[in-house]
């Protein structure tokens, strides 16, 4: 079985000695043609994978930053077909990763979604409300196409969860740096360190920290910590002011993240 655009990726970070740069945005905000430009400006300025969030009505665990990204998506008529029209459109080098909610994707298929989105060049998929093991038979097949499912972990996930959520995982491990919906800042502190430890401890696959992260001095300073860092909502923030705004925010956090010459892969 050939090796997946995104551990591909994770390798050549880890030879690099380089943290991953994992970026998000919301396919459809604030519109088609600026989500576009805006998928090409993060890859151009330094981001190593993005996500492209698939805009659902009811996202319980996002802020309100994609909350509202995602309604202002949906209202100018993005969907799931949408959405993987834009991936296939921008033509990236760098791995995509589908984030989405279940309902969108049950809708679209299961099948046609999964065949679609590698037509469209996704490299992988995440979806915030499976958790390990609540449908097998989904779960499978998932794991039997050609897109890397990835697991998102919790700090409250015990260490038998999470041995069991990260047995079937591929390609990384999204894990969620605190408790609460994505927005607010994220501290680095001595528990995230021991939270980021537990999870490298039960799993092979690189470890990305995400959740807060807004800055190119907060990047630095976790990017000796983590395999690599999941940033989205100060991105889609920064949308608001321009693609330029938000590839400028990107080239921040890669500038500080190689002068930090620090990662988590050795830890």
């Amino acid at each position: 079985m050939s090796e997946s655009a995104i551990t591909a990726r994770w390798r050549k970070l880890k030879a690099e000695k380089r943290c991953g740069l994992v970026v998000y945005l919301t396919a459809g905000y604030p519109d088609r043609d600026t989500s576009l430009a805006a998928l090409r400006a993060v890859e151009a300025c330094g981001a190593d994978l993005v996500e492209v969030g698939v805009p659902f009505s009811d996202p319980l665990a996002d802020g309100p930053a994609i909350q509202r990204a995602a309604q202002i998506a949906l209202e100018g008529g993005m969907s799931v077909g949408g959405a993987l029209e834009l991936v296939a459109r921008a033509e990236l080098k760098i791995p995509v990763v589908m984030f989405s909610y279940l309902n969108p994707i049950l809708a679209y298929g299961i099948e046609r979604f999964l065949a679609d989105a590698r037509g469209a060049g996704a490299s992988g998929l995440l979806v915030t409300d499976l958790p390990a093991g609540e449908d097998p038979g989904l779960e499978d097949r998932i794991l039997n196409s050609d897109l890397d499912l990835i697991r998102l972990i919790a700090p409250t996930t015990t260490e038998q969860r999470m041995r069991a959520a990260l047995e079937k995982a591929e390609g990384f491990v999204y894990l969620i740096a605190r408790l609460g919906v994505t927005g607010p800042e994220t501290e680095v502190t001595g528990e995230l360190k021991g939270l980021i430890g537990r999870v490298k401890s039960v799993t092979h696959l690189p470890v990305a920290v995400g959740f807060g992260i807004r800055s190119g001095e907060q990047a630095a300073a976790l990017a000796g910590l983590a395999d690599g860092l999941v940033v989205g909502s100060a991105l889609i923030e920064r949308l608001e002011r321009g693609v330029e705004a938000v590839g400028a925010l990107v080239s921040e956090l890669r500038r500080a993240m190689d002068a930090a010459g620090k990662t988590g892969f050795d830890s």
